[in-house]
């Protein structure tokens, strides 16, 4: 009966190519894979061809028992490609019927050369199509609606939940944004501007790891406990605060034990620090990745890497300029200009005119790490308070928005410092609002409980089975925590201070597009 229910269902540019009832304990992916200790749910996957070229794989996953009357719509990572499974299956957990989509870019994002519905099916469509399905199938295995619906990504999920919030505000009542790369062309720009810096001023050679550690280590050192954090961290807590000099680690001076670096070294660093500008107008294009985020993952180690970041991060020049496009000829000013001609209106969610999901009701939480060397922190800065003035102030805008920078995090977790906010822990289905952040959305949404506060984890290794290593509390931009005295792995020694807004930089306003 329940094949049935779907497969007679009539939903337009949707073929549902199978349904599944998957027992309670461990499930066998396509691929292989397996994921364990799962509720018992019905599998439903389908194929969206809003257009003829559209190649778009969405997944449901419904809770046979005990559901909680809720939709979570759900992220995706990198070009996308594959369903995360992962990701259905936090929101399974939670007893939410969940949706994920491969943004239309498999089999390969390479098969999107040349296809500009495809890009929008990539940038905003794939997305908002996901969820329009989801909510149908849900009303028909359920015979109800959901009462509410969430969202909730990361990285290229933070694009897809900023794009949703801007483009369809009526799609989620809250909607959790991490790491958002939301001024995506200027954000891969930026990428391509850190490979040049190294490979073509270096001449071939790259910053070997001890090399990359050396300047993270540099930077901590001279300013750990500088900016509102504890005298002994190996991270930092406002790193605009923070100023550094490639030219205090040259080797000039320490020649015979191979300490520092030399002066080619120096330059590349350099200009991967004041991050890409037109080279013709001196225009900023967008901002370089953080201090003290130079040895974290995704970090200067693999934005130098001549093999795995073009076939990992530079795929839309491929998109526009081929796939034999030549990296090494990149032009900053007119090359630029076309790529954003062709795919900025598709990609990029940098609209701060957020009034009527606001006028609806909805709510947004948005936060990223300090120690993201993957998509830096500042831009997410600049984008909220461009949602500030859009406003008219802080206080306007924290009715329905709030925005959390997490010390020490890198991208979408991990990192030195702080390095889970509820969403990854073993246990964070069973953490309350003021631990986990999802909880603190849902909170706020269906109770009117804004979040004032959270209280991050750092996890030994990162791995939550290895136990707690410290805590400390989070706040809404612009207070952050500042330590104040006592014991610096309890929270109670930190108090949230105001510090300053701005400070970052930030792109010309034609690279806000």
């Amino acid at each position: 009966m329940t094949e049935e229910m779907f497969t007679d269902a009539n939903i337009e540019g949707c073929t549902i190519t199978c349904v599944q009832m998957v027992p309670e304990g461990n499930f066998t992916l396509p691929d292989g894979g397996i994921i364990t200790d799962l509720p018992a749910f019905c599998r439903i996957a389908m194929q969206l061809k809003p257009t003829p070229i559209s190649n778009i794989h969405v997944e449901v996953w419904l809770p046979q028992e005990n559901w909680n009357g809720k939709f979570l719509g759900t992220g995706n990572g990198g070009s996308a490609g594959a369903i995360a499974y992962a990701h259905l299956a936090f929101g399974l957990r939670r007893g939410y019927a969940t949706a994920n989509t491969d943004l239309g870019t498999s089999p390969h994002v390479d098969s999107a050369i040349g296809q500009p519905e495809r890009w929008a099916d990539f940038g905003y469509r794939a997305t908002h199509e996901m969820t329009v399905v989801a909510k149908e199938i849900i009303a028909l295995y359920y015979r109800r609606p959901a009462s509410y619906a969430y969202f909730v990504g990361c990285s290229t999920g933070g694009q897809q939940a900023l794009m949703e919030a801007q483009r369809y505000p009526d799609d989620y009542n809250g909607i959790l944004a991490g790491a958002p790369a939301n001024n995506r062309t200027h954000l891969h720009a930026g990428f391509l501007w850190n490979y040049k810096a190294v490979n073509q001023v270096l001449e071939g050679e790259v910053f070997s790891k001890e090399k990359v550690d050396e300047i993270t280590n540099a930077v901590i050192e001279q300013w750990r406990g500088k900016d509102g954090g504890a005298p002994g961290d190996n991270f930092l807590t406002d790193p605009r605060k923070c100023g550094f000099d490639p030219d205090t680690i040259s080797n000039r001076s320490n020649l015979a034990n191979d300490k520092g670096l030399t002066n080619a070294q120096v330059l590349a660093l350099k200009k991967i620090y004041a991050g890409p500008t037109n080279p013709r107008t001196g225009e900023q294009i967008y901002t370089p990745f953080p201090y003290g985020s130079e040895n974290c993952s995704g970090g200067l180690d693999l934005q130098q890497d001549p093999e795995r970041l073009p076939s990992s991060l530079l795929y839309m020049f491929r998109w526009v300029f081929g796939a034999g496009f030549d990296y090494r000829t990149f032009d900053f000013d007119h090359d630029l200009d076309v790529l954003n001609e062709r795919l900025a209106h598709l990609l990029n969610a940098n609209n701060p005119d957020l009034s009527a999901m606001k006028a609806l009701g909805g709510k947004i939480v948005m936060y990223t790490g300090l120690s993201d060397p993957l998509v830096p922190y500042q831009d997410a800065l600049h984008y909220y308070e461009r949602v500030m003035e859009a406003q008219g102030g802080l206080p306007q805008t924290q009715d329905f928005f709030r925005f959390f920078l997490v010390p020490g995090m890198g991208h979408c977790g991990g990192g030195p410092g702080l390095n889970d906010i509820g969403l990854g822990g073993v246990q964070s289905d069973q953490l309350d609002s003021e631990h986990d952040m999802l909880n603190a959305l849902v909170a706020w949404v269906e109770h009117g409980k804004a979040p004032e506060k959270l209280i991050a984890t750092a996890f030994k290794d990162s791995f939550a089975p290895n136990g707690i290593s410290f805590q400390r509390p989070i706040f809404p931009y612009p207070k952050f925590p500042e330590y104040v005295g006592g014991d610096p792995n309890l929270p109670s020694s930190y108090q949230g201070i105001d510090h300053e807004w701005g400070g970052v930089l930030v792109p010309a306003g034609r690279y806000l597009v």
